[in-house]
């Protein structure tokens, strides 16, 4: 048994790390193809309509005949899901990509469980707690976070390069425009705010339909309606919409097929075995993976400000994940010492903790997790 225990574990941190190298390529890729002047809305609205197709086997399978359980109360929450989590979050980490860098932009995505705790504090569905020491561990580690992301914003400091690359030779890595660091970064902040607000959303939805299969496929035909829309009102030429044989194409069928269908498929195996905060506590590697590979294939500089923030951004993460799953387990353990599930009382002690994608949306788990794992999810990054 601990031979079996040890080698399903081993399977399980393979297929995290498979989701978080898959996560890194998405974000060089993007961060390619956005440099060539793709336009963002296209890219993103042909990307979810790939990501349906690729979805939707899986919901006819798994979750036969659950999809006409639609009414208009939940296409409301479809809808807000898509809004906030694709159109808005996704398309706001895009235009931040473009203006900035991928370490840059990944830094953000590894903030977001931390904006959506503060926010869930401010709209007083989470609790400070702060007379427990998760409480106070929770608090800290937000703190610490922000902290890692204004040293990242403010501080830059002695510049690495990687000498042996010549990248000037390869005219796929050139960049056609210039870096808007603030303009980049405002887009990240808002970003980050759209997509906590797209998690907190996902908890309602989940109440009202929770079939993960059916809910990412309607969601990805809805947000591919609405880029559709915002998209035309930016540029209605034929020329922004067009598809090649290039890597733009290339990028969006890397996206929707491993970014969302592969990864999506790995996260359901690793929370139905481990629960929903063991595919979180993998994301930070995708910030090392993606300051790696940018130094290495795109030629980007490491500076000390960037290596220091990344440092406070992993510790602070990691102190929160340990203290939210304490402070959830504490939770359990008084509702089956009362012998009643007290729903509220999960629901306001339950943060949202996303992986790497808005809009892979997610249900596992027996009762005991169903409300974590309803809001977990896929940070295709996320905005992979």
């Amino acid at each position: 048994m601990a031979v079996k225990k040890w080698i399903q574990g081993g399977r399980l941190a393979t297929g995290m790390l498979m989701v978080q190298a898959i996560a890194t390529g998405l974000q060089l890729l993007s961060r390619l193809i956005l440099n060539q002047g793709s336009f963002i809305f296209a890219y993103v609205f042909y990307r979810h309509v790939v990501g349906a197709i690729c979805v939707a086997p899986f919901a006819l399978f798994w979750e036969r005949g659950n999809g006409k359980k639609l009414s208009w109360l939940i296409f409301f929450w479809l809808f807000v899901v898509a809004l906030t989590g694709i159109t808005m979050a996704m398309g706001l980490f895009y235009y931040g990509l473009g203006d900035t860098t991928a370490t840059y932009t990944t830094n953000f995505l590894n903030l977001i469980p931390i904006v959506t705790f503060l926010l869930s504090t401010i709209l007083r569905i989470e609790e400070l707690r702060l007379n427990t020491r998760a409480g106070k561990i929770k608090t800290m580690a937000a703190i610490l976070c922000l902290g890692g992301a204004l040293v990242i914003a403010f501080y830059k400091g002695k510049a690495f390069h990687v000498p042996h690359l010549n990248v000037e030779k390869l005219s796929i890595l050139k960049t056609t425009k210039p870096r808007e660091w603030t303009r980049g970064t405002i887009f990240l902040v808002c970003s980050c705010l759209s997509y906590s607000l797209c998690f907190i959303s996902q908890v309602k939805l989940f109440q009202l339909f929770p079939y993960k299969f059916w809910s990412t496929f309607y969601t990805c035909i809805i947000a591919s309606v609405q880029q559709v829309a915002v998209g035309l009102c930016i540029d209605r030429s034929k020329a922004a919409w067009h598809l090649g044989w290039n890597l733009e194409l290339v990028t969006i069928f890397y996206s929707g097929s491993l970014a969302t269908s592969v990864s999506f498929c790995l996260i359901s195996w690793a929370i139905s075995k481990r629960g929903p905060t063991y595919p979180s506590m993998f994301n930070p590697l995708s910030l090392v993976f993606v300051a790696i590979a940018e130094a290495f294939f795109l030629g980007e500089v490491i500076t000390i400000g960037s290596l220091l923030g990344m440092f406070l951004i992993i510790v602070g993460l990691y102190s929160f994940l340990w203290a939210k799953n304490k402070e959830t387990e504490a939770i359990f353990k008084t509702i089956r010492a009362n012998g009643e599930v007290e729903k509220r009382s999960v629901e306001s002690a339950t943060t949202v903790v996303p992986a790497l994608s808005p809009q892979d949306d997610i249900k596992y788990g027996n009762k005991e997790q169903q409300t974590d794992a309803a809001v977990l999810t896929r940070v295709e990054g996320l905005a992979g």
